[in-house]
This record gives structure tokens, sequence and C-alpha cells, in this order.
């Protein structure tokens, strides 16, 4: 691709348009640039502290609260009360920013609030990143519209729901546009554009620069986060405090520092969020040398079991100490089309869901789809009766230790399971090295968490020579040929010859890292490369 930038130590190798032209301004650039070159390093700092946390748990070592987290929890500090648009959170609904009906819908589902998400429900596909951001900018402005082939006009209501953005994670790259030489982060980058091409217009609306914060591993994470905004605010001329926050707890260290992620974003923290399925992965990544910490199969991992169930009360608890919204997370369920037994039972689970959530405490929880927001609306009225928030469940029962937040949940590990992962991680492979990133398979709505889940799985489960409950035990020459049968399976039933190569594709990325002897941290990032070559076809 030919690389073009007007802007001094910045270069671009996606393809331009004119649309795009008025996103990638030399204004918007260079305000990335300021950014990426004042927090890039401490960026990198705390990506490499990250493996050294991760060396002491595979040499024995495991979570534990740090000191300082212990000393915080005495103190009886409360954070800025939530702005108006975001007092009431009952229902948020999620979905990639790029898909230009799929936003328009969301804003108009009747949700509390949209989280656009920049991240694992998105590919990072350069069409998919810069269109995301066009979609964010027209959708502020009230311009965005859509036709579909069939003719159908789709446009903004007078009420929408509260926009949020969810930029990617502190260990991504942007790699169609580098600064100084080097790939822009993408946390930055996407942060960046959003904030500089809409902070001001959402505050003469009403509303102001909301942000969900992926990956968050500990409490300096969360202070480098703080840095930026402070820096944005200030580069834009804006008042402090701005930008409001929700961080999503979806590692298994950041269970740890709940307090310190909390305090160190003090000056823009709304609130904390249960990202369940993201946290699932990273319990199994972290405790991999640990083999009495192996998971059953996926099914069996609920929410009201083990360390989900203890970093639940824990988040909620420390959270409405200090005043801001412990936020539920994702049933993977969605409405089934042409078969109304199967969707009762989906939506029985799914509502089952949501009243365990409004049970503990929580002040809002998300759906993946349109058609659960009246559901889960239901559900949270009925708890909240007239209140817009539940910040007064103070849970003073809960007390949780570290072993909580360890305990693994008993379960099975069975054949089923085991085809269930390599089905599901091979399809939804396929979908994001084609461009999207959330995809409905059996009838349960897909990200790149839960990908994660199923290659980390079948790599857990080889590794600790997990046996079966049909008596077998599972090793790579058992799960080798069963990935090949499914791969030549979706290849057969691929739609084209692109298809079918991105299956192929898909069936070597999770190969290689059901097979790798040291555990390949993220498949967004090992397929990454392989995106971007894709794009070049």
């Amino acid at each position: 691709m030919q690389s073009h930038s007007s802007v001094e130590g910045i270069t671009i190798t996606g393809r331009m348009d004119p649309e795009f032209d008025k996103i990638l301004t030399p204004e918007a650039l260079s305000f990335v640039r300021t950014l990426h070159r004042e927090f890039s390093p401490t960026r990198k700092e705390l990506l490499a502290k990250r493996e050294v946390r991760q060396k002491g748990y595979d040499s024995g070592g495991l979570p534990d609260f740090p000191k300082e987290e212990l000393q915080l929890r005495g103190q009886p500090w409360r954070a800025a009360a939530a702005p108006s648009d975001l007092t009431d959170r009952r229902v948020e609904i999620t979905g990639p920013a790029g898909d230009r009906k799929m936003v328009i819908n969301a804003l108009n589902s009747g949700a509390s609030a949209y989280m656009a998400d920049l991240e694992d429900s998105q590919s990072p596909a350069w069409e998919e990143v810069i269109r995301g951001q066009v979609n964010l900018r027209d959708a502020i402005d009230r311009t965005i519209g859509f036709v579909s082939p069939e003719g159908k006009a789709y446009s903004l209501n007078d009420k929408t729901a509260t926009l949020i953005v969810r930029p990617r994670g502190w260990h991504l790259l942007e790699k169609h546009v580098s600064i100084d030489g080097e790939p822009a982060s993408g946390s930055l980058f996407d942060f960046g554009l959003f904030f500089f091409h809409n902070a001001k217009n959402l505050l003469k609306k009403g509303s102001g620069p909301y942000v969900y914060l992926p990956k968050t591993e500990s409490a300096q994470e969360a202070a480098l986060w703080e840095r930026v905004f402070f820096r944005s605010e200030e580069l834009l001329q804006l008042p402090k405090g701005t930008v409001r926050a929700t961080v999503l707890i979806e590692t298994l260290p950041a269970s740890f520092e709940l307090e310190g992620i909390l305090y160190e974003l003090r000056g823009h923290i709304t609130g904390l969020n249960c990202g369940r399925w993201d946290y699932i992965f990273s319990y199994i990544k972290k405790l991999r040398a640990h083999p009495e910490y192996s998971l059953p199969d996926r099914s069996q991992v609920t929410m009201d079991k083990a360390f989900l169930a203890a970093y639940v009360d824990l988040l909620i608890k420390t959270c409405h100490k200090h005043g801001v919204h412990a936020m539920g997370g994702m049933s993977a369920y969605i409405p089934v089309r042409g078969d109304e037994q199967a969707n009762a039972v989906a939506m029985q689970k799914v509502r089952a869901d949501k009243e365990r959530e409004a049970r503990l405490g929580h002040d809002g929880t998300w759906v993946a789809h349109p058609g659960l927001v009246l559901l889960a609306k239901e559900v949270f009225d009925a708890r909240l009766a007239g209140k817009p928030n539940q910040l007064d469940v103070m849970r003073e029962d809960v007390n949780v230790s570290r072993e909580d937040l360890l305990r693994a949940p008993e379960g099975q590990v069975t054949l089923n399971g085991v085809k269930m992962n390599i089905s599901v991680g091979l399809q939804y492979m396929e979908s994001w090295l084609g461009g999207k990133g959330c995809v409905p398979i059996n009838n349960l709505m897909e990200d790149a968490a839960t990908a994660e889940i199923c290659r980390a799985q079948l790599w857990q489960w080889v590794r600790n020579g997990v046996t079966l409950s049909e008596g077998q035990k599972v090793t790579l020459e058992m799960v080798r040929p069963l990935i090949s049968e499914e791969v030549a399976r979706l290849s057969a039933n691929a739609k084209d010859t692109r298809g079918a190569e991105r299956v192929k594709l898909a069936g070597d990325l999770f190969q290689k890292m059901v097979s790798a002897q040291q555990f390949p941290e993220f498949l967004t990032l090992a397929a990454y490369d392989e995106l971007l070559d894709l794009e070049k076809k």
C-alpha cells in the first residue's frame, strides 16, 4: 500500500478516501501524535511489567492483593456524581462501531446506553476502524443514516441511548499508522480520534466523551489512562473531569486491585463492569502453569459459582463504597428466529442471568441484541422500583478472600466440549479475518473474548493432560485431527473461495496456538499480521 500523511512523524498505509480524510485530518493526527509520544513509552513499560508478573505466576506464584490495595480499603473517598445521562444505566447494549446499521439500531434500541465498540466485537481491519470513527462522528452530529440493499432507510429516533465508546486495550497496535517509525498505540489512536472530533460537540449536546476501558490489569495501568484524560482535556482546553470512564474488570490481576483502579481514576471514574468472558480467559491464561485451576467445559463455568461469583460480589461492594456504578456483564444468548421453543429457552436463560445480577446489586447490565433490551429492562425496573440505580446497596455481607478469587468451579471436560471449542474458535477466527468481530454462532453471540476461551481451554487441557468424562486423555494427537476435520467441514460450506481461504488460514493459526509451547497472549495479536496480508489482496 502507498504511504501517505502530511503530518511530520506520521505515516499511514491504510486506504484513504474523502470520507476518511475528514477523520484523519492534520489536526487530529497531530493530537494523536502528541498522546502517543507522551504516553506510549509508559504503556510499553507497563506491558513489560505484565510479562514479569506472568513469569512469577508461571514459576509457582499466585495473584494476591498488593499492600497498596489493602491500605486503600480503609479510605472513605467517594467519586464525583455521574453526569445526568449516566445516572441511570440499567440496560446497556453493545456492538461494533464500524457497522453503520448496527450503530443506528443500537442507539434506537431503547437501552439506557450504547457501548460503541472499537475493540473485541470489531475486527481491526482498516475499513472497520476508520468507518467506526466516521459513524461515531455522524451519530453525534445526528447526520447518520443508512439504506439497506432492499431500500429500507434507517435514521435516528428523537431519543437515543447515551453513547459510550470502547477503544482498544493497551496491548493492541494500529499497524496501518506509524508514529516516529513505530506502530501507533491502538488505545491512543482510537481514543484520540474520538475525543478530538467529538468531545466539544458532545458537551454542547449536554453529554460528554464517555469511554469504556478494556483489558486493564493494574492500578498503574489505570493511572496511565488518568494522565491521558487530563492531558487530552488540557490540549482541547476543556474542564478537568470532562472524560468519564468505566473500567471493564476482565482480567484476573485487576480483581485484586479494584480499590487502586478506582482511586487512580478518581478524577474521571463512573464505574466498573464485570467483563465475564475475558475474565474467564484471563483466569485460564494467568493460571496456566497451575493444573489445579484447570477449568471444565465452558458451558459449566457460570457466574454463580466459585471465582466468578466471588469477583462479582467484591466488585459490587467496592464500587458502591465509593459511589460508582457496578455494571453487570453479557449473557451470550440471543433471540432465536424460526424456533419458538429454542427462543423460549434462550430468553429464560437471559432472564435468569439478569435477575441474578439485579438481585446481587448491579446498577445495570449489558445485552448484545436489541431484542433483549426490553427483557433486561423489565428485570431491572422491577428491582429498582423507581430508583435510577442501586448505589445504596452496600453489600456489607461480602468478605472475599484471595482463595475465593482463585477457586475453580467443579465440572467435567467432555469430548463435546472439545469439539465445540474447536468449531466456535474456527468460525469466529474466519469471520474476524474477514473483517467482522461480532458473530452469532449456535444462537450465541461470540466475540474475541469467547473465541479466546475456546483456544485457551484447549491449550490448557492439552498441557495438563486432562482426562475427558468419556475416559480419553486430551492430547495434541487427539486434538489436531479434530481441528483438521472441522476445517474441512467449514471449508466445504464456505460461501466462496475467499471464505474457504480464510477457514484454512484460521485452521493453521488455531493449530499453532493450541500446539504452542509458550501460551500466545492474544489471538488478536497472533492473527493481526495475517489480517493485514488479507487486506492487501
